[in-house]
C-alpha cells in the first residue's frame, strides 16, 4: 500500500515509535498561537502537554471538557446519564437515504444490531459493492463500555463516499457482557456479511474492516483471525488503537511505552479514565478467569505469535495520546513480518480527535479514510 500523501495541517511519519522527548517540567503560557489560553484549560491540562496540542482542540476542550468517571460511579449511573460523560458528537443516521437498520444472530443466539450504509448508485453504479465493517469507539473514548450505532454516524456517511457499503456493528458492551464477547460479535458480523452478500448487495471477495480505539483493537484481532481462517481482507484500518492489555494494568507505569507515561494525565484519555474502563472490563478479581477463557493475544494483539500473510493495514495514531506508541509498535511488527502497512500520525491531536467536527484534522482524517478505502477496493477517485 502506498503511503497517503500528507495534506495541509496533518503531519505524516513512517514510522515513529519513540516519545517526543520534551521536558515534562516546561511551562508554556501561550501554546501554538492560542491567543488567550482559557485559565480553566491551564488547570486541566499539564503545562508540558499544552504546547503540543492543536489550538482548535484547545478551543473545543475549553468549552466541552468532560470529566472522567470515578471508579465508585456505577455503570447504571453512566447509562442513565450518558450526556454527563460524553460530548454531543453522535449522529442518528437511521432516517438518512440509503441507510437501514438490520441485525444478525450471533453464535450464542443473541441479536446484534447493525446499521448499513449503501453508496449512491448514481455515483457508484448499481453494485454489488465492496463492504467495509466498522467497529465503533466513542467520544471522548469508549473502552468497550460506551458507544452505539450513532457514535460514528458521520464517519460512516463519509466512508460510503468511497463507493463501499459500510456495515456499522453494535457489538455488546461491558460490564453487562463479559469482555471478549465483543470480539466474537465482530467475528460473527464479518461472517454474516460474507454469507449475506446477495441481500446486502456486496462483493464477498472485497471486504475491509476498520475501527477507532476499542473498535481498532477488535480489528487487530480480526485481522489475525481472518488470516488464520483463510478469509482474505482488503484492508485493516485501525485508529488510535490499544495494542496491549492496558485495561488490566494496576499502574500506568506498567506500560513499556513512553507515550503512555508521558500523557497519563493528558486530555481525553487520562489514566483515570483507562482505570475506569479496566474496572468495567477486566476487574482484577475476574482477570484470571478472563485469561483462561480467551487467547492471550486477544488482550494484547502485540503478543500475537504469527505475523506472516496479514492483510494491508493503515494504522493511524494521534501525537498526544497515551496509546500512540503501542499502535505504532503494532505497525512495526507488521513491517517486520513483511506486510504492507501505512503509518500516519496526526500531530497536535489527542485520542479520538476524529470525533471533533470543529477540527480541520478531523476532516482530513475522514478524507484519508475514503482515500484508503478507494485504493484498497480499487474504486478509483
Amino acid at each position: 500500500m502506498n503511503n497517503l500523501e500528507p495534506n495541509t495541517g496533518v503531519d505524516h511519519v513512517t514510522p515513529a515509535i519513540s516519545s517526543s522527548g520534551s521536558n515534562p517540567q516546561s511551562s508554556v503560557v501561550n501554546p501554538k498561537g492560542l491567543t488567550k489560553p482559557d485559565e480553566d484549560i491551564k488547570g486541566l491540562i499539564e503545562d508540558h502537554i499544552l504546547p503540543k496540542l492543536d489550538p482548535e482542540f484547545l478551543q473545543y476542550f475549553s468549552k466541552h471538557h468532560v470529566p472522567a468517571p470515578e471508579l465508585d460511579i456505577s455503570i447504571e449511573q453512566v447509562r442513565a446519564h450518558p450526556e454527563a460523560y460524553q460530548p454531543p458528537c453522535a449522529l442518528d443516521t437511521s432516517e438518512y437515504p440509503r441507510v437501514s437498520n438490520r441485525s444478525f444472530v450471533s453464535q450464542d443466539n443473541t441479536c446484534i444490531p447493525v446499521r448499513v450504509y449503501h453508496p449512491d448508485p448514481a455515483k457508484h453504479g448499481p453494485g454489488p459493492y465492496p463492504a467495509h465493517l466498522n467497529f465503533h469507539g466513542e467520544s471522548p473514548c469508549g473502552g468497550f463500555v460506551l458507544g452505539n450505532l450513532d457514535t460514528e454516524g458521520s464517519l460512516c456517511l463519509s466512508m460510503r463516499e468511497a463507493g463501499v457499503v459500510v456495515v456499522d456493528v453494535a457489538y455488546r458492551l461491558c460490564p453487562e457482557i463479559i469482555w471478549g464477547k465483543c470480539i466474537e460479535d465482530a467475528w460473527d458480523a464479518l461472517n454474516w456479511v460474507r454469507h449475506s452478500a446477495s441481500a446486502l448487495l456486496v462483493d464477498p471477495g472485497s471486504i475491509s474492516i476498520g475501527g477507532i480505539s476499542a473498535g481498532g483493537h477488535i480489528c487487530l484481532v480480526l485481522q489475525h483471525r481472518a488470516r488464520d481462517a483463510g478469509i482474505s481482507l482488503k484492508l485493516c484500518m485501525a485508529s488510535v488503537t490499544p495494542a496491549t492489555d492496558a485495561l488490566a494494568y494496576r499502574y500506568y507505569t506498567d506500560s513499556p511505552f513512553p507515550s503512555f507515561r508521558e500523557f497519563y494525565r493528558g486530555p481525553v484519555l487520562p489514566w483515570k479514565r483507562i482505570k475506569y474502563f479496566g474496572h468495567m472490563c477486566m476487574p482484577q478479581d475476574k482477570l484470571h478467569e478472563l485469561r483462561r477463557r480467551w487467547p492471550d493475544w486477544w488482550f494484547a494483539p502485540l503478543r500475537a505469535q504469527n505475523w506472516d500473510g496479514l492483510c494491508d493495514t493503515l494504522i493511524r495514531t494521534a501525537e498526544v495520546d497515551p496509546l500512540r506508541d503501542e499502535g505504532e509498535a503494532y505497525a512495526m511488527k507488521l513491517v517486520a513480518g513483511g506486510n504492507k502497512v501505512t503509518i500516519k500520525r496526526y500531530l497536535g491531536c489527542p485520542h479520538t480527535f476524529m470525533y471533533l467536527d470543529s477540527m480541520k484534522k478531523k476532516h482530513q482524517y475522514d478524507e484519508d479514510a475514503v482515500a484508503a478505502l478507494r485504493v484498497a477496493h480499487a474504486r478509483g477517485t
